[in-house]
């Protein structure tokens, strides 16, 4: 019924089609994030008549990404459902439940009033991704934004450079990305050595993913860099970001900068989730965001 097997850099090519017709603004609807993240939850994909299903699993039990390939109108909605019950078929033979995550409000709506009582839904703050408007990170104009143009001013009081991340610089981004992991006081954490995983395949495939890199220098020193791709038709996506912390303005300078040459022309930026870690979420908020791209876990009766 199900053919499940592990991502490659074969499947961009028809995964990126599925996800195109979809057009999802959330940051795990991206075959980078797909490929560089797949060891953390042990995920596998199959390709289902018109869908990209990816499935993951937690103390065992197996958990489906809302999955992609078809657009949300009354004919996809009746794909989506008829996908739900062989997927129920599939997993209940297993003795599991079926549950599906990266559940977006809007999908939420039409499966409950479809559904009813026959599903429990659990909202996942956690996962649920950042996304500002692009002219916002861009320009930091207003009151809102007075901290961030006061940091950058300060960063700027010494010789900076801002330049695109090229094969010249990936040696000394991965090296600088090891020295975070390092000094991380929970480096054997497994979301943390994933992390440092999918960073350098990020690195060393930037064409092959068809990323987006920059670099950020003070005095001829890397103080940061960063790394996204445009998501979906209005939205750019931030993989990777990292600067030092105690460059003052290293951060907002990396941020607004890479907006504005790589997001000009485009409504959004998702900076991705926060995890729950309370030191990030209070980072993302910090950058005043249009909207959190809430996701939910529904689990089938």
């Amino acid at each position: 019924m199900f053919d499940f097997r592990k991502i490659s850099f074969e499947d961009k090519e028809w995964i990126t089609k599925c996800l195109a017709v979809s057009d999802f603004r959330g940051a795990e609807y991206c075959f980078a994030n797909n490929m560089a993240w797949q060891r953390l939850n042990d995920t596998v994909i199959t390709h289902h008549g018109d869908f990209y299903i990816s499935c993951s699993f937690e103390d065992g039990q197996p958990y489906f990404t809302f999955p992609a390939g078809v657009k949300i109108d009354v004919e996809g909605k009746e794909k989506y459902i008829r996908l739900f019950d062989e997927l129920k078929e599939y997993v209940s033979a297993q003795g599991k439940p079926l549950i599906v995550s990266s559940v977006t409000d809007d999908n939420l709506s039409w499966i409950k009033e479809y559904y009813g009582d026959k599903i429990v839904c659990e909202y996942d703050r956690d996962s649920s991704d950042y996304v500002y408007n692009a002219s916002d990170l861009i320009e930091l104009k207003g009151k809102k934004y007075h901290g961030k143009r006061n940091h950058i001013k300060r960063f700027m009081d010494e010789p900076w450079e801002y330049r695109e991340l090229t094969d010249k610089e990936i040696d000394s981004c991965i090296e600088f990305s090891a020295e975070f992991y390092n000094k991380n006081d929970n480096a054997d954490d497994p979301s943390a050595v994933v992390e440092q995983y999918a960073i350098d395949l990020f690195l060393t495939n930037m064409d092959r993913f068809g990323l987006k890199g920059a670099v950020l220098y003070r005095n001829d020193k890397m103080t940061g860099f960063t790394v996204g791709e445009q998501i979906n038709s209005d939205t750019f996506v931030v993989h990777i970001e990292k600067a030092l912390a105690d460059v003052q303005g290293a951060y907002p300078m990396l941020c607004s900068q890479f907006a504005s040459h790589n997001a000009k022309g485009l409504s959004f930026i998702n900076r991705e989730e926060d995890l729950g870690i309370e030191g990030l979420r209070k980072s993302k908020l910090s950058y005043n965001p249009a909207f959190l791209l809430n996701k939910n876990v529904i689990t089938f009766r």
